[in-house]
């Protein structure tokens, strides 16, 4: 089980590099070779962030993409969202069957209040945030 997906995680990645370079366009290529994505995954990723209204693109020789949306009003839970879908810890699936003790399964109810106090935890934290956690560590 992992929380975080590899397109969230390069997501969370990427928008702290653009949040540090906020008044300059990167190109795709700069962001992949300073944080070591591989090219054409992240230029998927970046399209959904441009979707999603967290950052903007531009063409041209000086184009690339730069971020839009305040770092402090990135949740990370948005980007969850916008990567994974609703945030789960499990789907309570047997044999690719939703398991039929579903309604009753004392398990799923201690999963739905774990799934609930770690999704408050990441509805607080923000890339703007994690960007002072990183100044503070350098």
């Amino acid at each position: 089980m992992k929380i975080l997906t590899k397109d969230t995680d390069y997501a969370v990645r990427a928008l702290i590099l653009l949040a540090k370079e906020k008044d300059n366009f990167l190109s795709a290529k700069n962001i992949s070779e300073t944080l070591n994505i591989p090219y054409h995954f992240l230029r998927a990723i970046l399209q959904k962030l441009i979707q999603a209204g967290f950052v903007e693109s531009k063409e041209g020789v000086s184009g690339g993409v730069r971020i839009i949306k305040s770092p402090a009003k990135i949740r990370i839970m948005d980007l969850i969202k916008v990567f994974q879908g609703d945030f789960e810890l499990s789907d309570c699936m047997f044999r690719q069957k939703i398991c039929p003790d579903r309604k009753t399964c004392v398990l799923r109810e201690e999963i739905k209040r774990i799934e609930n106090m770690v999704g408050k935890e990441f509805e607080k934290l923000t890339i703007g945030k994690l960007i002072q956690k990183l100044k503070k560590k350098t």
